[in-house]
């Protein structure tokens, strides 16, 4: 783990008085110190003393620390009104109905791609004979058979992470299984999360457990596999330029065909206008935009199927024959070096296969495949072969092959329908660009911006302001300056591969590590997949200087903005694990902190899941009085997609009793949405700290009476030989705030009943010491809450490298200067807001 590589030193405060009510008023400073374990003994030993003002006889003498609720297993209550896991156990027709509404927001990218892609084939290829309009239709055939259908539907779609797809679901889903995340804030109480469901290698495949070691004590592979992630999600968001350029021109260029005099610059400007009116309506989010939609793409795919099966019963159905693959040997034989050209305009026939996986979130894996398999597929081989069936008797109409081969009495609808699709194929790519960037952000790998949660039942609906105008205006500049499809399809392509090289990678990685596959298998993917990618990379990068180039450029621009920004988030909480407070200083300090404890609750924000924050520090040297209350608040996302809400909260107790300190992290999956304002999470974070106490006491409790009755069984079978071990007693061992009723622990004790507990074992609401601290607690809520936020600014320290100095104090400044506050990001209010500065030396 990284964190272990870190040094456990602290920062210290020095010349603080330590006394009970100071008033802090001498000067101090921090220098470095030694890191002091802040985990307690299992028992402490307090003589008269020992006892501390407000406590008085009720503190006990025998005070127990219990080591697991130092290490959160006391979870809080549930947050009603709260969402829960997605829902996959629907009936057939709910599937139904998730397969048909998948044609709205999946397929509309690939639905239209006969719009383009035999004028992008033949561009390259010209028609001389039957081989070459068989050859393209069986590369086209066969890519369409490989990739979605084999691949994405057969195998990629079942790499899911517990329902979430795309690049970043693979990369969270490899997380969970080998400790690869550069940012060291994983704790071993995450995996006992429900929807973890983490199932370590078993020992008898040493190849998986091998490369799980091997990766978590790599850290260039770590860093490696974190490009690699970073990469394909910089292609996912250059398709979502792309997608909508290419698309929305192919569909207006219909016009050409009908409309005399409609030329390239009519052209550009109605495809402008159109994709302002696209990016216009995102903020009514995607399921308006999708349901709506949905029947118009079936509307669509049946018009693909039927002209198909027209143009084949027409003009030539003999083209069946491209069913045998022995014509693309022919094809490249025939054409040569122009035959491997045309692979930049056949691999658009799968443009958007990415999508089926990066939008399963939405849907659910069985209603991708059934409308892949019983609808998609069928009606774009059709529409393939009735194109290539017109070209057998039309060679010449393949610059505009789609609307040549329409019927004259059906060119309006179809062309109303076209225009339509294209808009959907658009807004395909634009929701998984909002998605990717939003799990980016969970994990650290992308500033934070403003997201709008477009639906009140689907947590993936979501609408990002910054990139939707950015989108929009990149996708203006690419139509502009382009001004017609060949070249962007040359750019598109390059997108589209380098996705799919990314997650055949990692699917390979997560065949060797999590499903633990056959080793001959788990080759056989990359070999036959990642070859005919390669093969039609190799084809695309040839195309740099004819527009390959736009999608290496924004992918380098959201690459650089990425790595930059989680490298900066690492070496952040690096700098603050540093410099976090020892925990013997805190016991010198004493429970006034030294200063004026006055009533009322400070919620601290800070990012640290163990120890206190060293900007506790700067508050006690600016403010001249500190809460009676001081809670830790972490909000912390962890590498799976949703949390359960009543596994929301953990909380630990921070310092002695009369500290009143506590540490609370709130941990969200990368796909949970944080809808609650901030009373209702004032409320439920004293109801949920209320029933950590409580459980605390009892729990305490129950362990010393059940290790006094241990005792004493002891010593009756030293004093009775006749006492056999069968009684049990020897084995009472309650695992210390695991969860566990009274009713259930009744049964592990001899005889079976609880008569021989005291009473503070049985009720924890007697024990007056925890009365006494809930109505200090009441008391404090009462006076307020205020939240503490430390904006800290980071700087590379002066021996560091040129280039460590330009990232950092340049360029990781300026996306943080300019990226969401802290405020608003952690949705809290701005009146009761103290906020200091500190600045982190990396």
């Amino acid at each position: 783990m990284e964190e272990e590589g870190i040094e456990e030193s602290s920062k210290r405060f020095l010349g603080c008085s330590a006394s009970g009510g100071g008033g802090g008023g001498e000067s101090s400073r921090w220098v470095d110190g030694s890191e002091v374990d802040s985990e307690s003994p299992p028992w402490s030993l307090m003589g008269d003393e020992e006892i501390r003002e407000g406590y008085g006889s009720v503190r006990r003498r025998l005070a127990k620390k219990p080591r697991r609720v130092d290490s959160f297993d006391v979870e809080a209550m549930e947050i009603t009104g709260s969402h829960g896991h997605h829902n996959k156990d629907v009936s057939l027709w709910q599937t139904f109905a998730l397969a048909f509404q998948t044609l709205g927001v999946v397929y509309g990218d690939m639905g239209t791609s006969p719009l383009y892609v035999f004028s992008e084939v033949f561009s390259k290829v010209p028609i001389t004979s039957d081989v070459d309009v068989l050859g393209a239709l069986s590369l086209v055939i066969y890519t369409i058979a490989l990739i979605p259908l084999t691949k994405y539907v057969f195998v990629v779609l079942k790499a899911n992470d517990n329902g979430e797809g795309g690049t970043f679901a693979l990369y969270s889903l490899i997380c969970r299984y080998a400790n690869v995340n550069l940012l060291p804030n994983r704790q071993q109480v995450d995996e006992h999360i429900s929807s973890f469901k983490l199932k370590l290698p078993t020992p008898e495949l040493e190849r998986a457990l091998n490369i799980k070691e091997t990766l978590e004590h790599n850290s260039s592979l770590k860093i490696l596999l974190l490009l690699l992630v970073l990469m394909g999600t910089s292609m996912i968001i250059g398709d979502g330029i792309l997608t909508p350029a290419i698309s929305v021109m192919s569909a207006v260029s219909g016009l050409q065909v009908r409309i005399a005099g409609f030329g390239t610059d009519a052209l550009v400007i109605t495809s402008i206008v159109i994709l302002v009116g696209l990016f216009s309506i995102q903020r009514f989010g995607t399921t308006k935009v999708g349901f709506t939609f949905a029947p118009a793409l079936a509307l669509w795919f049946f018009s693909l199927g039927s002209i198909g099966i027209y143009n084949l019963v027409k003009h030539d159905v003999t083209v069946i024959r491209a069913f045998n693959p022995f014509y693309i040997y022919l094809f490249f034989k025939k054409n040569s070096i122009k035959a491997w050209s045309s692979l930049g305009g056949c691999v658009l026939c799968i443009t958007g296969a990415e999508a089926m996986f990066a939008d399963l979130g939405h849907f659910s894996v069985p209603s991708i495949q059934i409308a892949f398999t019983i609808v998609v597929f069928p009606c774009l081989l059709l529409a393939y072969m009735g194109q290539a069936a017109y070209l057998m008797k039309h060679p010449d109409s393949a610059s505009n092959i789609f609307y040549e081969s329409v019927p004259d009495r059906l060119f309006w609808p179809v062309f109303a329908i076209a225009t339509i699709a294209a808009i959907i194929a658009s807004q395909a790519m634009i929701s998984a660009s909002f998605s990717c960037i939003k799990q980016s952000m969970a994990l650290g790998c992308f500033p934070r911006l403003k997201i709008v949660h477009t639906s009140r039942k689907l947590m993936g609906q979501i609408y990002i302001p910054v990139i939707n105008w950015f989108l929009m205006a990149m996708c203006i500049i690419v139509v502009a300056a382009f001004r017609s499809t060949s070249d962007i399809a040359n750019a598109y392509g390059i997108a589209e591969v380098g996705v799919m090289l990314v997650s055949t990678t990692l699917v390979t990685l997560v065949m060797l590590l999590i499903w633990q596959t056959n080793l001959f298998l788990a080759l056989c993917f990359p070999l036959v997949f990642g070859t005919i990618e390669l093969i039609y990379m190799s084809a695309v990068l040839s195309k740099i200087k004819e527009g390959g180039w736009l999608p290496l450029v924004y992918a380098s621009f959201f690459l650089c903005i990425m790595y930059i920004w989680n490298y900066g988030s690492v070496l952040k909480y690096r700098s603050e694990v540093r410099e976090k407070i020892s925990m013997d200083f805190m016991i010198e300090l004493g429970s006034s902190l030294g200063t004026v404890r006055t009533p009322g609750i400070g919620l601290l924000y800070n990012e640290l899941v163990h120890g206190i924050p060293s900007v506790l520090g700067q508050f006690l040297l600016d403010l001249p009085a500190i809460h009676s209350t001081i809670v830790f608040v972490c909000i912390k996302y962890v590498p799976i997609p949703v949390v359960p809400q009543e596994e929301r909260f953990l909380f630990r107790r921070v310092c002695p009793k009369d500290y009143h300190m506590f540490q609370c992290i709130a941990r969200y999956g990368y796909k949970d949405v944080r809808k609650e304002d901030h009373h209702s999470f004032e409320q439920l974070l004293m109801e949920s700290l209320e029933k950590f106490l409580r459980k605390e006491a009892l729990d305490i409790a129950m362990e010393s009476s059940l290790n006094d009755l241990e005792i004493d069984s002891i010593s009756m079978r030293s004093r009775d030989s006749d006492v056999h071990d069968g009684d049990g007693t020897g084995d009472l061992r309650v695992p210390l705030m695991q969860g566990q009723r009274v009713e259930e622990t009744e049964s592990s004790i001899p005889g079976g009943s609880l008569l021989n507990l005291p009473v503070s074992a049985m009720s924890g609401d007697e024990d007056p010491s925890l009365e006494y601290e809930l109505s200090a607690l009441r008391e404090a809520t009462d006076s307020g809450f205020t939240y503490l936020l430390g904006h800290g600014d980071m700087r590379a320290k002066k021996n560091s490298l040129f280039l460590k100095k330009l990232v950092i104090n340049y360029f990781y400044a300026f996306l943080r200067h300019n990226c969401r506050g802290g405020a608003a990001t952690m949705k809290v209010p701005h009146k009761n807001i103290i906020q200091v500065s500190k600045t982190y030396m990396v």
